[in-house]
């Protein structure tokens, strides 16, 4: 669900203002805010599509007696349990990575609120096996952020180079991300609502 005035200012971009009315956008959990639940969610879900990652991550969540992953008790895990829930070994070093900055840097009651996007991204990038795509999904989805564009995701990107008609064989690497923010700056302040509006064009899960 696109909020009126969200959608109000993308109907004034030609380009996806057709699609606001073809396509549904469907709601996402937003687990309360919690960042470190979400981050454990998205490494689950790296590099597989929707429906198996799920099965996964809820296997994984079925190892803890209330089906969260506390970082004193994941930390504790053997790591052949984990990886019994289907986790790769090094998904498995990853959601332990996370479990253990968390402890490290204090951040169980941390208000999110106080951070600007690229503090979070600089902050949890810093962690092994967390990256860019990762915490924006973090920041998306679990924080509401509402401009993330997340160029790292092969969907997002693919669309709007279609969307646009932008000459991809010619521009690579960091001018094509160049020109993708470009076109795609009538779109702030609201770049994720119009991102989920890209997955929703091969009704991609994230």
């Amino acid at each position: 669900m696109i909020p009126p005035n969200v959608r109000q200012h993308l109907l004034q971009e030609p380009r996806i203002a057709p699609l606001l009315d073809e396509l549904t956008v469907p709601e996402r959990p937003d687990f309360g805010g919690d960042v470190y639940f979400g981050l454990q969610r998205s490494i689950a879900y790296q590099q597989l599509s929707g429906k198996a990652a799920g099965t996964i991550f809820g296997r994984f969540l079925q190892l803890f007696p209330d089906e969260y992953p506390h970082p004193e008790q994941l930390l504790a895990m053997d790591d052949d349990l984990v990886r019994s829930a289907g986790m790769s070994r090094s998904k498995t070093a990853y959601v332990k990575n996370v479990a253990q900055y968390w402890i490290d840097h204090r951040l169980l009651n941390v208000n999110w609120d106080d951070y600007a996007d690229e503090q979070i991204l600089d902050m949890l990038t810093s962690i092994k096996g967390v990256g860019q795509w990762t915490v924006e999904m973090v920041l998306m989805f679990i924080l509401k952020r509402p401009d993330l564009l997340p160029l790292d995701d092969l969907i997002v990107k693919r669309n709007i180079i279609k969307l646009f008609d932008v000459d991809a064989e010619r521009l690579r690497g960091k001018k094509l991300n160049a020109e993708l923010l470009r076109v795609t700056e009538p779109w702030r302040p609201y770049r994720s609502y119009a991102s989920r509006v890209m997955w929703a064009l091969y009704n991609t899960e994230i």
